[in-house]
């Protein structure tokens, strides 16, 4: 069997935007002195004078990224997920979303696995926050593929988007040879009759780890990846609940506000089910080896199963 490929999300980023930097002569950088950790430097290595440094200042990286686009270009700006969504969000909401202007925010180092840097930097909030803003569209891939595929997706399209990318190296399951990413579609990974199981980001791979675990007990689970989260793929969300009866969500962010309350949100309205949300569970975070945390937030294929066996007990 041949090993799994792993690599962080945020490196695919810097690597798609160094390699679509030809293809978008109009495209601008900003970092806020975070290059070498967000990836943006290998950006900045291939196209120095398209490349801004704003220094850590991450407010006024987010007006000076607004008033580039007003002038036609296409602006990325780039910080770890907590100063992007976090520190800036009044002129993100402001600057950027009220206008409506074509800003990609690429934010990095979210989540619990951030690891070592701890609470004040593991962003479990920023999805939650981005889904206030009228028009914000959130990418949250979940592996090397994926990403890449989804910041030629945010150049293409016209109007801000938030794009989120982790630290931590994640297996790549997706084929590049045949992966089509499509903005506002979910992706069925698995067929499967008896419970659903919607995971984004990082927590993809564990829902697929812990689908084969529940096939060895019987249970049929259907694994979907809402890459977009907003906008949503309701239809894709509406057929497994019909169909299936009970969802898990899985996601590395808190429980209130992100993908589970959105797939909660989708499924009232067109077929109510229950839905059990594995996610950290409104608490802050704390300093540690990633994979340790994510254990112990519960953020694994583990405890996805066990939610799993709790869910399709619930179904009518």
């Amino acid at each position: 069997m041949a090993d799994v490929i792993k690599k962080p999300t945020r490196e695919s980023y810097g690597e798609a935007l160094a390699e679509l930097s030809s293809e978008y002569p109009d495209l601008i950088v900003l970092d806020s002195d975070l290059a070498a950790a967000t990836k943006t430097g290998i950006f900045k290595k291939a196209c120095p004078e398209r490349f801004f440094d704003c220094g850590i200042a991450e407010a006024n990286m987010m007006g000076v990224a607004a008033g580039i686009a007003t002038t036609g270009k296409k602006v990325f700006a780039s910080s770890f997920a907590m100063f992007a969504a976090g520190r800036a969000f009044e002129i993100v909401r402001n600057s950027i979303g009220y206008p409506h202007l074509n800003v990609k925010i690429g934010a990095t180092h979210a989540g619990i696995s951030v690891g070592e840097d701890g609470a004040t930097h593991q962003c479990n909030e920023d999805i939650a926050l981005m889904r206030t803003i009228p028009g914000m569209t959130i990418i949250n891939p979940a592996d090397d593929v994926e990403a890449k595929a989804a910041v030629k997706a945010a150049l293409d399209f016209e109007g801000p988007v938030y794009m989120r990318f982790g630290r931590l190296s994640v297996p790549v399951i997706n084929d590049k040879d045949t992966y089509k990413f499509e903005l506002g579609k979910g992706v069925q990974l698995r067929d499967g009759s008896d419970v659903t199981i919607i995971a984004t980001g990082l927590m993809v791979n564990e829902a697929l780890v812990a689908a084969e675990t529940l096939a060895a007990e019987g249970i049929s689970a259907r694994v979907i990846n809402i890459h977009t989260i907003k906008p949503i793929d309701k239809d894709i969300i509406c057929k497994a609940a019909k169909e299936t009866g009970v969802i898990v969500t899985a996601e590395e962010h808190s429980v209130i506000g992100g993908l589970g309350s959105a797939v909660a949100e989708t499924v009232t309205e067109c077929c109510p089910v229950p839905v059990i949300k594995v996610g950290v569970n409104d608490v802050f975070g704390h300093s540690g080896p990633a994979l340790d945390l994510l254990k112990e937030f519960g953020l694994c294929a583990e405890n996805v199963v066990a939610k799993v066996r709790e869910a399709v007990k619930l179904k009518k």
